[in-house]
């Protein structure tokens, strides 16, 4: 496949990445990431069971690592230290996984992230050997300063973390992709699929997305759905826009070799 979304050296070929959370169960979760064509699968590690718990079913038996790639993340952290710590967690119960999700939130109402104790966490993951894609807000010199960092990818959020409200700020986010140099992915705040589509045609190189499948009414065809809007959206941007033209109209026939009526004739 052409085009595909390359990662920290690594490609994969959907665009689309999918958490795990609320589902109603992990058959749910299954099906609806199937219907994704996700290859990259997030996983709240404070909140899911995948193997720390070996008397609770866990989350790699319906997302097994042998076809899908997991991204821990660090859902539900509010420091530095506790971030890390949840990764190196990670870490050692994936067999040395490197490439994890991080995100420290600034509090729990928003769940805005606290870019002074990401910054923090991301210089010693990176340091550590993680291969890190950094949540974090829309601000393009915050974006820059993650790269320079090491991070692999850079993730700011649409709007809040399972508001649904789509792009918020379509200008900081075209800022932060013409800037950089890593990946930049949406993640946070999508609705719907046309909020995919919109992401993707701005020039996203892929989308995250989680309570948008999960909490839809059918899990499942949202997450068809998304899938294919995050392509479309690509596919367009690939194209490229035809120039918007205020108050220039122009037909979309040719104004040539026209035929002519009757009353054309008469005239």
């Amino acid at each position: 496949m052409q085009d595909q979304l390359v990662i920290a050296g690594r490609s994969y070929g959907s665009r689309l990445l999918v958490g795990t959370g609320k589902y109603k169960d992990f058959d749910e979760t299954r099906n609806a990431i199937e219907a994704s064509g996700a290859n990259i699968v997030t996983v709240a590690i404070r909140r899911t069971n995948i193997g720390q718990n070996p008397d609770e079913p866990s989350l790699l038996d319906a997302i097994p690592p042998s076809r899908f790639t997991l991204l821990p993340n660090t859902a539900g952290c509010y420091t530095a230290d506790d971030a890390v710590r949840t990764l190196r967690l990670a870490r050692e119960l994936l067999d040395g996984h490197d490439l994890v999700k991080l995100e420290v939130l600034g509090d729990p109402k928003t769940l805005y992230p606290n870019m002074i104790e990401t910054i923090a966490a991301a210089r010693t993951l990176v340091a550590d050997g993680f291969k890190v894609m950094v949540y974090c807000s829309d601000d393009p010199i915050i974006a820059r300063q993650l790269e320079e960092i090491g991070c692999v990818a850079v993730m700011p959020l649409a709007s809040l973390i399972g508001s649904g409200m789509g792009i918020l700020n379509p200008w900081n986010l075209q800022i932060i992709i013409d800037q950089a140099k890593v990946p930049v992915l949406v993640d946070a705040g999508v609705g719907t699929a046309s909020d995919a589509a919109i992401a993707m045609e701005l020039g996203c190189d892929g989308v995250l997305m989680n309570t948008a499948i999960a909490a839809a009414r059918d899990p499942v065809l949202m997450a068809r759905a998304m899938g294919r809007a995050v392509q479309a959206g690509r596919d367009a941007f690939l194209a490229g826009r035809m120039p918007k033209k205020l108050y220039s109209a122009s037909a979309s026939s040719p104004q040539t070799g026209l035929i002519e009526t009757t009353a054309s004739r008469a005239a």
